[in-house]
């Protein structure tokens, strides 16, 4: 038995996990899903000094005080800033990484650095304009019920009524606060790159090359656009229970091998 720890990203909650977590429950494994500091239900909790750092402590908590091992710790979009973090604090607990079409940060770097100079500028100045120099606020345009359409697939109007309402502002420290990475051992952890093929996201087809092409590192792809936790959550729990079955110990080398099913 494995036990999944699932980390969301920006904007979201624990709550986006709804639909993958019981697939792999009955699978036989544990599925846990944590809600960062300041989104979901812990939206009350959201104050100046909220940041990645906070984000990194509210997974790292869970694993000690749970006394989780042998963890597939999974991050999607920016919470693999998240998981990398919490890898490198304990990664005596953690068996493998997952990055859903997450960003992968190096030593030293925040989200920030990894967008393109224009939108960084944006984040940083929507902030400044509606945020109070600290907030990147869920009302900012576009807006969400336009972004889950359009660039998403969520066109279900039971899928939209469920997402809109539970998507909160985030604190522009998730983004612009920089990961240290220090440890010899979380390098050494076996790692697998799922990119959601139908999302047009130039840093991701980045971070999937570099699976492709580093040892250690296992690459997939979804044929989905970048929440499949809403759009299609069974084909995205096969590809996680794959993920426990096919390492047998890290990898000596990347390969390319795309999850099966359909759109």
């Amino acid at each position: 038995m494995a036990t999944f720890v699932l980390v969301h990203p920006a904007w979201f909650g624990g709550w986006c996990w709804r639909r993958v977590a019981p697939a792999l429950r009955a699978a036989g494994h544990e599925a846990l899903t944590p809600t960062l500091t300041g989104l979901g239900e812990r939206a009350h909790l959201l104050d100046h000094g909220t940041d990645l750092a906070t984000h990194v402590e509210d997974v790292v908590a869970l694993l000690t005080c749970e006394d989780l091992e042998e963890v597939v710790l999974v991050g999607t979009s920016s919470g693999g800033m998240v998981v990398t973090g919490v890898a490198d604090r304990v990664p005596e607990r953690i068996a493998e990484l997952v990055y859903l079409d997450a960003f992968v940060p190096q030593d030293g770097q925040c989200l920030l650095d990894l967008l393109t100079p224009e939108r960084r500028s944006g984040f940083e100045a929507l902030a400044e304009r509606e945020g109070d120099g600290w907030l990147v606020p869920r009302t900012a345009p576009p807006p969400w019920s336009e972004i889950l359409p359009r660039f998403w697939e969520v066109t279900d109007p039971a899928d939209l009524a469920w997402v809109l309402p539970r998507l909160h502002s985030t604190p522009l420290g998730h983004f612009s606060r920089p990961v240290h990475l220090l440890s010899e051992a979380a390098r050494q952890l076996p790692r697998t790159y799922v990119r959601c093929a139908r999302y047009p996201q130039p840093a991701f087809d980045r971070f999937a090359q570099q699976a492709r092409e580093t040892p250690g590192w296992r690459y997939r792809e979804l044929d989905s656009s970048h929440i499949p936790y809403v759009t299609c959550p069974d084909r995205l729990a096969g590809v996680l229970l794959e993920s426990v079955t096919d390492w047998n110990g890290p990898s000596t080398g990347s390969r390319r091998e795309p999850a099966s099913g359909g759109g």
